[in-house]
């Protein structure tokens, strides 16, 4: 896939705004997940283990933490003379209002970029819906079929909820019908990954449409709008994914990983790479009882722990109880304490003989630096 280019576009308001508290002081495509990971680092391995050596990634706001994630992209080996990675500024930058009106806003202030690059096809990725794909065949379906735009998605696995978008195909898998509301429930065959391939050249000439007529959505006005203007056929996915919408979803998806047979689909058919830390091995005293549980490097461990995530350097004290929750770096629980899903952000406490019992549906969330 020598002549694909890829875009992260990590534009995404609503469901960010879902996500809060996690999404406060970070983007969504920074927000930790599985122990290790940053959301972002599954689309980046992705277009990586594709073979695409020139990748732009879209900004929007609050990415302090994306970029020191991500660094040169030493990690995914995209530190090169050519290509490469690119960080691709928001319109707020070239703002004065700072109004903003969409993603096509972010698409058109960087049309020199895709202008400039020699490739002739795009892949538009988010990085809130998450899958282990590689696009080799995708493209070959593409060019074979000879479409202008293919939207990626998923049959039979997901009920639609906030946010879906929706398609129906017909012969070949041509779409005739693609819908998206927020509000949208029910059951569907077809619900889109939000992961577009397209030839450049028609990317380029949907950015400047909706500029030129005041429309500013990728995929309702971008996509949705030129389904009958342009060949876009529709390409199935069979892998597991997990669309990060919601801390609902959020604590989920996470805690699915337990499974070994979605863990293994997530991370074994090619590798997810991230940011390393030179940590070392977690310590598990002897008084301690860990089941069912993923742990990061450089944690210490001295209490009970049952079907949680733990990131890295964690300190959990003696006679602690600690079941379905997920705890992410610098996060430490003192003696004594209870905690059922619960998500502890960043560097989150809890002090000696504390108590808290979430729902399965409904997690209690502890934002970054907090003490309980």
């Amino acid at each position: 896939m020598q002549n694909v280019l890829g875009i992260i576009n990590t534009s995404q308001k609503e469901e960010a705004k879902e996500m809060q508290p996690l999404t406060s002081i970070r983007s969504l495509a920074s927000v930790p997940f599985g122990g290790r990971y940053r959301l972002i680092d599954f689309p980046l391995s992705n277009f990586v283990n594709s073979g695409l050596t020139n990748i732009g990634i879209l900004l929007e706001e609050k990415y302090r933490s994306l970029l020191d994630h991500i660094g040169p992209g030493k990690a995914w080996e995209l530190d090169r003379k050519w290509g490469g990675l690119y960080f691709l500024p928001s319109a707020k930058v070239y703002k004065k209002d700072g109004i903003y009106k969409g993603d096509i806003e972010n698409f058109n202030c960087n049309l020199d970029y895709l202008h400039r690059c020699k490739e002739e096809y795009v892949v538009v990725s988010s990085p809130h819906i998450i899958c282990n794909i590689n696009y080799d065949k995708v493209f070959s379906f593409h060019k074979n079929i000879n479409a202008d735009i293919t939207v990626i998605y998923e049959r039979n696995r997901t009920i639609a909820g906030n946010n879906a978008t929706v398609l129906e195909t017909g012969d070949n898998n041509k779409i005739i019908e693609m819908k998206h509301s927020p509000n949208l429930t029910g059951n569907y065959n077809k619900i889109s990954l939000e992961k577009f391939l397209i030839r450049k050249e028609i990317l380029i000439e949907i950015v400047d449409e909706c500029v030129s007529t005041g429309k500013w959505d990728f995929v309702r006005e971008g996509i949705i709008k030129n389904i009958y203007k342009y060949d876009v056929y529709g390409y199935p996915f069979e892998g597991v994914v997990g669309k990060i919408n919601s801390i609902n979803n959020y604590f989920k998806f996470n805690l699915e990983l337990l499974e070994p047979q979605i863990r293994e689909n997530f991370f074994m058919k090619q590798e997810i790479f991230t940011k390393p830390k030179d940590e070392p091995p977690s310590k598990i005293t002897p008084e301690a009882e860990i089941v069912n549980t993923i742990s990061g490097n450089g944690n210490i461990i001295a209490g009970e722990v049952k079907n949680s995530i733990l990131f890295r350097e964690i300190r959990i004290a003696k006679n602690t109880e600690i079941e379905n929750c997920i705890l992410m770096q610098g996060a430490e629980v003192e003696e004594g304490v209870k905690i059922k899903n619960v998500i502890l952000d960043k560097n989150a406490k809890i002090s000696a003989g504390k108590q808290l019992i979430g729902e399965t549906n409904k997690p209690i969330v502890i934002e970054k630096n907090e003490v309980i």
